[in-house]
């Protein structure tokens, strides 16, 4: 097995639980804005509906197809032009309170702070993440993940995004580490897997779901299973 001595982690879904942290959110403002009183039948439709516009949306700014804030309102705006609600003033506070409420869910993925605390005693670690700058550390506080890391690496900050191999380059100076003792974590098969590959660093792809995708060095369907891959070797 080969040694590595720098790890580099993706955020969003695959240490911080996204998918539950914006789901309670989407629950909460739904009640509070009383939605359903707008022709909304259901939360969990509404949330449905959001969120394969917010996957859309997130690729065409991966790609620089789209703003930051088109994709901040646009997600919101557009959900509500799926039900047919004409009202931009709301869509925008939802888009607002969303990003003030969001971060501050604390729900993470099954072993993340557990891999992390036995993974710190042996490596460096890091996170390189495509987040908003307003966001991202405030997850990382108060989840309590913040404690283990020695460089945050955010695009919003550096001005590329995964997979861009620069953001990659940047992390690795950063962090003083040469691309053969890296090793990049995440669950996004594009920018995770792709970008790191593309910068010579090996990869990990978390795949829970175990979606189809290329070849990564190595693929984990729980976060424990890096244990046996980093710790047991």
């Amino acid at each position: 097995m080969k040694k590595y001595k720098h790890l580099f982690f993706d955020l969003d879904q695959t240490l911080w639980d996204f998918e539950t942290n914006s789901t309670e959110v989407l629950n909460e403002l739904f009640v509070k804005y009383k939605l359903s009183e707008l022709g909304i039948n259901s939360c969990p439709e509404f949330i449905i509906k959001y969120k394969e516009l917010n996957k859309l949306l997130w690729l065409q700014y991966g790609k620089g197809q789209i703003t930051k804030e088109k994709l901040r309102y646009g997600r919101f705006r557009g959900a509500f032009k799926i039900f047919k609600i004409k009202n931009n003033f709301l869509a925008d506070k939802l888009a607002d309170e969303y990003l003030s409420l969001s971060p501050h869910k604390t729900n993470l993925l099954p072993h993340a702070e557990n891999i992390l605390s036995e993974l710190k005693e042996y490596y460096v670690l890091h996170v390189i993440t495509n987040g908003f700058r307003e966001v991202q550390q405030i997850k990382l506080d108060k989840s309590g993940l913040n404690k283990f890391f020695t460089n945050i690496i955010v695009s919003d900050l550096l001005g590329h995004k995964k997979p861009d191999v620069k953001i990659f380059n940047h992390s690795l100076e950063k962090a003083n580490a040469k691309p053969g003792e890296a090793l990049m974590i995440g669950d996004n098969y594009e920018c995770d897997i792709e970008g790191a590959r593309a910068a010579g660093i090996d990869q990990v792809y978390f795949n829970p779901n175990g979606s189809s995708a290329g070849p990564a060095t190595y693929e984990i369907k729980c976060l424990s299973d890096l244990r046996a891959l980093l710790l047991k070797s």
